[in-house]
């Protein structure tokens, strides 16, 4: 095996016992970006000598046996929307050309303080806004999506070219090309990680989310990521917890797992639902007890989700839009104008919604300890294809049909971790979504982690 294919778990294990170099662990992957990036396109940008630089340091740091977190020497790569000092941040917009950030956003910042190393800011759909991510390709397939908006993060991780990965997620942009690629994607709970530094699309529903191999890495990241940062007004003052799951996460005797009888099972691929239904079935197995439950207020996610997002996405580019309109891509520029012709009220009603939302989801939470449900209703379209059309033959945009069940946990803010159930046909990547109780990431991490352990270990993407 090579380094490149290590996790993220392995990877620090192995240079905790000096079994393996930082510097050999760069080198390795960024030889895996000379190879395939050609082909994905995961990268904005490549900071190939600073990386070989900090990796010099913390193998510096392991041989005097100083290393600072499990994340010390690690290669990890941040969605081009993160400001790292120097660094342009583009946000996959030539309204942002030749944009550099003064300061390390918080989520830089603490990685850093972590010891992990920065390969490059990675491919996100313009201001995050939309589902596709158009200049990336999916790691298992070239002519399917990589999804979005977080799609070259996704992409870099499934395909060995990140060992981790960080992303943002408003309507499910890190669980989407998560599920689509292979890879495991938590949303932690609104508030749980701080956003200051990180280009907005909608301040009410912007997560950062990691992207990572295992629900194991998945842990040991979002541990570095949290504590409150009074620079962020919506950053929460949570206790200090230990994300890993351990040994004990095999046992699931006890625990209560709801199974939707309505919405997340309404216009699903057959494929999709049945190997999300299978592995439902194996945690089962695990001793969860499952229990079938009703989602509430399904007929206004949709217009809640949208009634939020819009205006406070046009609220935020508000001056450029004005100014240099013509420099957005025109599905940007058509949802930003669209958002100025909202009437005020729209947003006020929105807003209510989601606070009774809020209301009927933490009853529903204190029926079960996690919801397990399909984290996207298909596996990934085809570059070229514009809609789904179901059983039934109801047409649905290929957007609306990816963030259609990933909207709920952004509007209510409750944590969600997508994690691979495995292939359909075609070769390409289910995922299985699990949501919990606000502040509830280590249940939904025990619960991912003893699933994973119930699969044999997954290959990366072939990436060819």
């Amino acid at each position: 095996m090579q380094p490149f294919e290590l996790s993220l778990t392995a990877a620090s294990d192995a240079i905790r016992t000096r079994q393996l170099s930082p510097v050999e662990l760069v080198d390795s992957v960024l030889g895996r970006i000379e190879k395939v990036e050609p082909h994905l396109q995961a990268y904005a940008t490549v900071t190939a000598e600073q990386a070989r630089q900090e990796a010099r340091e913390a193998a510096n740091d392991a041989a005097a046996g100083r290393l600072r977190s499990p994340l010390h020497g690690i290669p990890m790569a941040l969605k081009d929307l993160i400001d790292v000092a120097g660094a342009a941040t583009s946000a996959g917009s030539r309204v942002r050309a030749g944009h550099r950030a003064e300061t390390d956003s918080t989520v830089a910042a603490r990685l850093s303080t972590a010891g992990a190393v920065l390969l490059g800011k990675t491919h996100t759909h313009e201001f995050a806004y939309g589902l596709i991510t158009p200049q990336t390709n999916n790691a298992w397939n070239r002519d399917r999506i990589a999804g979005g908006s977080s799609g070259g993060s996704a992409v870099a991780v499934a395909a060995g070219t990140a060992t981790f990965s960080i992303g943002t997620d408003t309507g499910g942009s890190v669980r989407v090309p998560a599920a689509l690629n292979g890879t495991v994607g938590l949303k932690p709970t609104y508030g749980l990680v701080p956003r200051t530094g990180i280009t907005s699309l909608s301040w009410s529903l912007d997560h950062v989310g990691t992207i990572t191999r295992t629900v194991q890495d998945a842990a040991l990241v979002l541990s570095a990521l949290t504590g409150h940062d009074p620079r962020d007004p919506a950053s929460l003052v949570a206790p200090g917890v230990d994300y890993r799951p351990g040994a004990a996460g095999a046992d699931l005797a006890g625990l209560r797992v709801g199974v939707p009888r309505n919405y997340y099972f309404d216009h699903v691929d057959t494929q999709v639902e049945a190997a999300v239904r299978h592995a439902i079935d194996q945690l089962q197995a695990l001793g969860a007890q499952l229990v079938e439950v009703e989602i509430p207020m399904t007929r206004y996610i949709q217009a809640t989700q949208w009634g939020l997002m819009v205006p406070e996405a046009t609220a935020y580019h508000e001056q450029t839009l004005r100014t240099v309109p013509e420099l957005y891509q025109a599905d940007v520029r058509i949802l930003l104008e669209a958002g100025q012709l909202m009437p005020a009220g729209d947003y006020v009603r929105a807003q209510r919604s989601r606070t009774l939302m809020r209301q009927s989801w933490a009853r529903l939470l204190d029926e079960v300890d996690v919801i397990a449900a399909p984290t996207v209703p298909a596996t990934a379209a085809a570059t070229d294809q514009e809609v789904i059309t179901w059983a039934d033959g109801t047409v649905e945009s290929v957007s609306d049909a990816y963030v259609r069940l990933s909207a709920p946990a952004n509007i209510t803010g409750v944590p969600s971790l997508s994690v691979p159930v495995g292939l359909d046909a075609a070769g390409l990547p289910i995922g299985m979504q699990l949501l919990g109780r606000p502040l509830g990431e280590s249940v939904l991490l025990r619960v991912g982690h003893a699933y994973e352990r119930t699969r044999p270990a997954r290959e990366l993407a072939p990436a060819a």
